[in-house]
């Protein structure tokens, strides 16, 4: 974790938020970064504020999270960063923005952000494309059996001796019912790709979306879960993880599923029972799994990891260098709307999740 790192030409003065005086460029706001990022995004960071990088990418200790927020002016973390009640009743009272490097904020007590007056941002939007691409690859992938299929070609596996009209076979998705479990800015990108793969779109989410959305993307509202997942041929998760949605796919739950149906999880590990889902496929209770979270990352349940019915992916849904400087871009633009006395435009409210 490297030390401050400013660049003191051609620097604007900036309004302190506490007291209303202007802070020059000799004065610039310390703005502590927890991880490394794209270096287009740390270079503009340099420009404008007195940026402290994460140069190796080591991720912060809980004893550095807790001396970052004692220092920082604004603290630019990721979702991997703990950023709970314990670190918070700590910060110093010149920490009045947390600028999230990423949409979920499940990682940051927001109740406590805010009896302390500490405003929180995220960047929703710029990684809704890269991540229905990446849920769209593995209701593919799981179903055409591609990771398996791949890996007994590299693996130098015997089995394979051409063509066979009886190896191999997995399940075509044309057709097939696809049960998206919310249907927000990633629900709506990923119904409009199934669309185009032949599938038939359905949803649960809070609220119903308009009767327009529902006719462009002909997709069918189920008012219950319960019944959707029981049949549907395909589920696919893209809701956030907050304390509502904490193993909403619970043993119960799962276990409504025909036993063909497969589960794709591109949102948060913890809105699935990872071990359920595990038992379930190791007895063949389920089709299979395509899953890029986990419920402990870094860890995974070693039955998953084992099984030839699971695509397991590092979390790299959102994993597009465009993407992630799209991601710093809205930081930068959040830190520099906060500091120059206005509403940040990407405000997380608690209520929010």
């Amino acid at each position: 974790f490297c030390g401050a790192i400013s660049n003191r030409r051609g620097t604007p003065p900036y309004a302190d938020i506490q007291t209303g005086r202007m802070m020059t460029g000799a004065e610039r706001p310390l703005v502590i970064v927890t991880r490394k990022l794209p270096e287009v995004v740390e270079t503009r960071l340099r420009e404008l504020f007195d940026a402290r990088l994460n140069l190796d990418d080591t991720p912060l200790s809980r004893e550095q999270l807790v001396e970052a927020v004692k220092t920082a002016d604004v603290l630019v973390p990721t979702v991997t960063d703990r950023i709970d009640r314990s670190v918070l009743s700590q910060a110093g009272p010149q920490l009045k923005l947390i600028a999230q490097f990423g949409t979920g904020v499940d990682n940051i007590d927001l109740e406590t952000a805010r009896n302390r007056s500490i405003i929180v941002t995220n960047t929703p939007g710029v990684l809704t494309e890269d991540t229905a691409d990446m849920t769209m690859a593995l209701i593919l992938a799981v179903p055409r059996r591609l990771a398996e299929g791949a890996y007994l070609l590299k693996s130098g596996d015997s089995q394979w001796h051409g063509w066979s009209p009886t190896w191999m076979l997995g399940h075509r998705i044309y057709g097939k019912r696809l049960g998206i479990v919310g249907m927000g800015r990633i629900g709506h990108a990923v119904a409009r790709r199934a669309r185009a793969f032949g599938l038939q779109v359905h949803y649960h989410n809070r609220r119903r979306v308009s009767p327009e959305v529902e006719e462009a993307l002909e997709a069918t509202y189920w008012d219950s879960l319960d019944q959707m997942l029981a049949r549907m041929d395909i589920i696919s998760i893209n809701c956030p993880h907050t304390p509502a949605t904490y193993h909403l796919l619970s043993a119960r739950r799962l276990a409504l599923m025909k036993p063909s149906a497969y589960i794709v999880n591109t949102a948060r590990g913890e809105v699935i029972d990872e071990n359920a889902l595990a038992r379930m496929i190791e007895n063949d209770e389920l089709g299979g799994a395509g899953l890029d979270v986990f419920e402990h990352e870094p860890a995974v349940n070693p039955k998953l990891l084992k099984s030839d019915k699971v695509v397991v992916l590092p979390h790299m849904g959102s994993a597009t260098l465009e993407g992630r400087i799209d991601m710093g871009e809205k930081v930068i633009i959040n830190i520099k709307t906060f500091l120059d006395g206005h509403a940040p435009p990407d405000r997380v409210h608690p209520a929010m999740f």
